[in-house]
């Protein structure tokens, strides 16, 4: 039994160093792309979180592995614990000084991360690779403060609502999709055209802009103040402060090759700081 046990130690320990070596050589790997092409974490607390899973992997590899007496035990437990408890400080430190933002898609596709340097209030969208890795893409239009509101209209795209320094109350949009064949860029006002309803609510797009009705109150948006994002969504701002969200239904298909109506349903999303549901619009 005790043969048993001693086995199944070494097994477990051995399993555990391991680990903890992938876990470093990945944070070497990360190190050297960081500083070669500017690749980061999609949240900086990772690079801590996974320090801390290292030091806990390697320290129950060292009491598994190695013959332990109470005093050894104590300093290597102390040792470890010290340095975790040092990350861990680090790790709030550098939230304190860039918020992390980050929202991972219903279908776990994709992450939406932001970075908000604390000082300056400039907060940067940063587009993800290969899941955990991302590179800054661009700067969110408006100097922002306060919180962050998420929401995923569809697997592939995500609204970000915040409050800018002018108090105004702004949206961005990340898209990670496509409605067409992927090879051209289309207008998503332009294949929104005509009219659409949902409940207690109608938009019109046309020539002139889009109009959308809201318990009887219509609001009128020209051309100039709708802004696209990808090739899936659209901001309909009103004195430079966003009012709506219009997105492509994941069931849309976009043919460019036909002047006839797609088909497929849309998306609107209120831009609000409360919790808001996207509605579902059909054609009429």
């Amino acid at each position: 039994m005790k043969q048993n046990t001693s086995k199944w130690k070494k097994v477990m320990g051995w399993m555990l160093f391991l680990v903890a070596i992938g876990f470093f050589c990945m944070q070497i790997g990360y190190l050297v792309l960081h500083e070669r092409f500017q690749v980061e974490y999609v949240d900086n607390r990772l690079f801590y979180i996974i320090n801390i899973v290292c030091l806990v992997c390697l320290t129950l590899a060292i009491l598994l592995l190695l013959q332990s007496t109470r005093k050894f035990i104590m300093i290597i437990s102390s040792i470890s614990a010290l340095l975790i408890i040092g990350h861990v400080f680090l790790l709030v430190s550098s939230n304190n000084e860039i918020k992390n933002i980050t929202s991972i898609s219903p279908d776990w596709k994709h992450v939406l991360s932001i970075k908000e340097n604390m000082e300056s209030g400039e907060a940067i969208y940063y587009r993800s690779y290969y899941g955990i890795l991302a590179r800054p893409k661009e700067v969110l239009p408006e100097q922002t403060i306060g919180e962050y509101q998420v929401e995923w209209l569809a697997d592939d795209v995500g609204a970000v609502t915040y409050k800018a320094a002018n108090n105004t109350t702004q949206q961005f949009i990340a898209t990670y999709g496509d409605r067409g064949s992927g090879s051209s860029y289309y207008y998503v006002g332009a294949q929104t055209h005509g009219n659409w309803q949902g409940d207690n609510v109608e938009l019109v797009s046309g020539p002139e802009g889009i109009t959308v009705t809201e318990n009887g109150e219509a609001e009128i948006f020209q051309w100039d103040d709708i802004h696209q994002f990808g090739t899936l969504a659209i901001v309909l701002k009103k004195n430079g402060e966003a009012a709506w969200t219009i997105a492509l239904h994941e069931n849309f298909q976009v043919d460019t090759g036909t002047i006839e109506a797609n088909e497929g349903n849309i998306l609107l999303y209120k831009a609000t700081m409360e919790n808001a549901e996207p509605i579902v619009l059909s054609r009429s």
